[in-house]
């Protein structure tokens, strides 16, 4: 039986901690997934001009 115990005490800890979590309400979460999509709409554009631009020196001196 302690085969199982341990992992029934895990749930059982899993639960009471997941009670103590404040979930944020909804649109807390649409403006944080709103903010999250801006910023790596954001990094991806920044990222690709500066590839694009090291690429385009890197032709240039080659």
């Amino acid at each position: 039986m302690a085969l199982f115990q341990k992992p029934l005490k895990f749930i059982e800890e899993v639960k009471v901690e997941l009670a103590k979590v404040s979930w944020p309400d909804f649109e807390s979460l649409k403006s944080s997934t709103w903010v999250v999509i801006a910023l790596s709409l954001f990094l991806a554009i920044y990222i690709f001009a500066i590839d694009k631009g090291l690429s385009y020196l890197v032709f240039l001196l080659y």
